[in-house]
């Protein structure tokens, strides 16, 4: 038997969604939750509070799982190449919704149905071409946004200057496929926020299978050509190595600047990110409004707008770094 790129879970146990469905009152809506990497035992609202956010807020709206509401969860597993083939068995299951919160999974899903509502939270998806406009987006597709412009990444940049004013060479490290990273407005704005900056920019892409060994072999090579920070993104693959990430980051010495607070609460130097219960909140209104009955072309995208900065002193300790003054004061949170 050929061996399936995914697995799903309904409620507690194992089940294929088709077997699952079959066993379900017809009035329960079914959404389908994708995730590009992580286990899907990490999609549960009692795994994180992004999680615990989206459940609740389903809840309040009478969507509750196991009772009035089927979560088919499903992941890659790393396995990139693998996607379309995990997007189109999960369309053949026709559920009433599907959400992710990975930009190259959505993608897929665009590119296979224009019918099934599809909820997504990206940086920008005008400018990444997912809908022609936030208030309107018209199709199949709503959610979040978490960075109408892209502009935050140059305030990131910025925090990274002011944090060493030396900074020449920065490495911007993330799974994506490198035609995305070369043609897309999301990254010629990266790009261009380093240029104003003054900075020269590179990026570590973490193509095909991004598993534990690719981020060990990225971060091998920084011995040879090694940046002067590193910049990451909002990837779900990004978050599920996080501590592989931290700990050669501790290993080669190499400050960061973290897109998730999670990074810098468990030994990364900073952050700077959303509230990711806000995310999962807004994240959680869009799927209950869609399961209610509202086209998600008439639903415009939620704008999540508020960053927090984390800096951790005792990381800073470890790498030989001491904040500005400045900085600290306009810190949100500073770890001890």
């Amino acid at each position: 038997m050929k061996r399936r790129t995914f697995i799903a879970f309904i409620g507690g146990g194992v089940a294929s969604p088709l077997t699952a469905r079959a066993q379900q009152p017809a009035k329960m809506k079914r959404i389908a939750i994708a995730t590009p990497t992580e286990p899907v035992t990490h999609l549960i609202a009692s795994y994180h509070p992004f999680e615990r956010a989206i459940y609740e807020e389903l809840s309040r709206q009478g969507f509750v799982e196991g009772k009035t509401l089927v979560v088919e969860r499903y992941s890659g597993g790393g396995q990139t190449d693998r996607f379309p083939q995990m997007v189109r068995d999960i369309v053949d299951t026709r559920p009433d919704a599907i959400f992710s919160h990975d930009a190259a999974l959505a993608y897929h899903f665009k590119a296979t149905l224009t019918t099934i509502p599809i909820i997504i939270i990206v940086p920008d998806p005008v400018a990444m071409r997912f809908v022609p406009s936030i208030a309107h987006p018209g199709g199949n597709i709503t959610g979040v946004t978490i960075d109408a412009g892209l502009g935050i990444w140059g305030k990131r940049i910025g925090i990274l200057k002011e944090t060493f004013p030396r900074l020449s060479n920065l490495c911007f490290v993330a799974p994506m496929p490198r035609k995305f990273w070369e043609e897309s407005a999301y990254g010629s704005t990266i790009r261009e926020a380093a240029k104003v900056a003054n900075i020269a920019l590179s990026a570590a892409l973490l193509e095909g299978n991004a598993e534990e060994a690719a981020y060990r072999f990225v971060f091998a090579t920084f011995e040879q050509n090694r940046p002067d920070a590193l910049l990451l993104n909002e990837s779900t693959t990004n978050y599920e190595y996080r501590t592989v990430i931290i700990e050669l980051a501790t290993k080669y010495r190499l400050p960061a600047m973290y897109t998730m607070k999670d990074f810098a609460e468990i030994g990364g130097l900073m952050s700077h990110a959303f509230d990711v219960q806000e995310l999962g909140r807004s994240a959680g209104f869009q799927i209950g409004r869609v399961l209610s009955g509202i086209n998600p072309g008439d639903l415009p995208f939620i704008q999540v707008t508020r960053l927090y900065l984390t800096l951790n002193l005792k990381a800073a300790k470890a790498l030989g770094i001491e904040f500005p003054a400045t900085l600290l004061g306009s810190a949100d949170f500073v770890i001890e």
